[in-house]
């Protein structure tokens, strides 16, 4: 029984890890359709932010609290510059975006290297992150618990903005049809940008997040990256609910095939199920109804 209530919260917490990083892909990619190699260097951002901000402010727990601020501002500059400066050039294109953003993804990773240098950084959990709560004879740490706190309020707090704002509306309508909503008076190019900026933005709180979890390198986010990007396809393009599902399915699926193996043998085993899923439903598991002629 401990060992399935363990195996349980490290899927949960996994999961928790892997809708953060994905959260921001459901826009960029899932609603938008681009594919942004760099979104791994805007998680590396949030970790090195918090890095510099815990540097700033020695007071730990309140560095780490400005730090998923000023990392949501920080990554979501870098994707809104992304956007405007070469990806407005490029809708449509998507072998050409997949390019250049792969290689704006090693010019971050080289800047970051320059900046901190090659050797990995480590970041102080607060005090009150420290140590664990003991479910069912199972010691949870604190740092697992608040990360999947943390998704969760990302998770209502994006499906709020997106069905209740004004931004989230216009978001919702250029996805669904673009030229309608521009002949309605809706800026399509001012929705791009903000629907880059917040992708953006979250992807480097799910940096601010790994930091208490481990150390930072300037490669940390592409080891995420392309799992973001299976947890979207399987959740349904342009899906929160599937990127949701599928996040922690994903999770413990990893959790208890490694617990019967090895760590390698889990990523092989839970990479032929998705496959076999999508050879039976390569639209994901919710699909966006559109009204677009294209």
């Amino acid at each position: 029984m401990e060992v399935a209530v363990g195996q349980l919260f490290t899927g949960l917490s996994l999961g928790s890890i892997l809708l953060l990083a994905a959260l921001g892909l459901s826009l960029t990619f899932g609603q938008m359709g681009v594919i942004n190699m760099a979104h791994g260097e805007f998680i590396m951002a949030g970790c090195y932010t918090t890095f510099v901000v815990q540097q700033v402010i020695h007071s730990t727990g309140v560095a780490l609290i400005v730090s998923l601020f000023v990392g949501f501002l920080v990554g979501g500059l870098l994707g809104a510059a992304l956007e405007m400066g070469l990806i407005r050039w490029m809708y449509d294109r998507p072998l050409d975006t997949l390019l250049v953003t792969f290689g704006v993804g090693l010019v971050l990773q080289q800047t970051a290297r320059n900046i901190f240098g090659a050797p990995a950084k480590n970041v102080v959990a607060p005090d009150w992150l420290t140590g664990g709560i003991t479910i069912a004879g199972t010691v949870v740490p604190k740092t697992r618990i608040f990360i999947m706190a943390l998704a969760l309020v990302a998770v209502i707090a994006l499906a709020t903005a997106l069905k209740t704002t004004p931004l989230g509306r216009r978001i919702r309508a250029v996805v669904q049809n673009r030229s309608l909503a521009e002949t309605s008076g809706v800026s399509s190019r001012f929705t791009d940008i903000s629907t880059f900026f917040i992708g953006s933005g979250l992807a480097a709180v799910a940096g601010v997040a790994l930091t208490l979890i481990g150390s930072t390198s300037p490669t940390i986010g592409q080891s995420y990256l392309v799992d973001a990007f299976l947890v979207v396809v399987i959740g349904g393009l342009g899906q929160i609910k599937g990127t949701v599902i599928a996040a922690f399915g994903m999770g413990l699926l990893n959790s208890f095939v490694e617990y019967s193996t090895t760590a390698s043998v889990a990523k092989v085993i839970v990479f032929i199920v998705i496959v076999i899923f999508l050879q039976a439903r390569p639209q994901g598991l919710f699909t966006v109804r559109t009204r677009s002629l294209a």
